[in-house]
């Protein structure tokens, strides 16, 4: 039975020789995963390489605080989703009134020029749709749609019941479903 990475993370980390061994792992297991629920969020290649920086950094920082009380996969999801939303906030902070929709209709057409968007005409048009929901909803289709995460790992992560859980991706869906039909 192969080794819990979460377990040899942090048992590693609390050998003081080890810290940086135990940086690493945590790198190698999580940064793929990480980057991509980042650039779910915030769209641009580069402000996810940078949110993800960020992310390492402050759980490099605070592992030692970790309690294990969740999962640490719950925990580095929960550091990366507020790193997302606070520069997307702090974007938001910059623009003037009506910001929400100048904002998202700015991340659309991000994702129209990125050279790093790899899909074709039907993906881009979902992530138009995803693009096209409210903050709240957006956060739980992609991390139940793309994460594949469970409603309780969710609620961990983003600190809300798993009944709004399930209502938000419900609307979600809903949205979406409208937008691709052209209802």
């Amino acid at each position: 039975m192969p080794e819990d990475p979460d377990r040899k993370i942090i048992e590693l980390y609390r050998q003081n020789q080890q810290k940086e061994a135990a940086f690493n792992l945590l790198a190698a297991e999580y940064s793929e995963r990480l980057y991509w629920h980042i650039r779910r969020i915030v769209i641009d290649h580069q402000d996810a390489d940078d949110v993800l920086q960020n992310t390492l950094v402050k759980v490099w920082k605070n592992l030692e605080n970790f309690r294990g009380e969740s999962g640490l996969f719950t925990w580095l999801f929960r550091i990366a989703t507020n790193e997302s939303l606070g520069l997307i906030k702090s974007r938001k902070k910059h623009m003037h009134s009506g910001a929400d929709q100048e904002f998202e209709n700015g991340l659309s057409k991000n994702l129209e020029a990125d050279p790093w968007f790899d899909g074709d005409e039907i993906q881009l048009k979902l992530q138009q749709a995803i693009l096209s929901l409210p903050e709240k909803q957006r956060l739980v289709f992609n991390l139940k749609y793309f994460e594949e995460m469970k409603y309780e790992e969710m609620s961990e992560t983003l600190d809300t019941s798993v009944g709004a859980l399930k209502a938000s991706y419900h609307h979600a869906v809903k949205k979406i479903e409208k937008y691709l039909t052209g209802e």
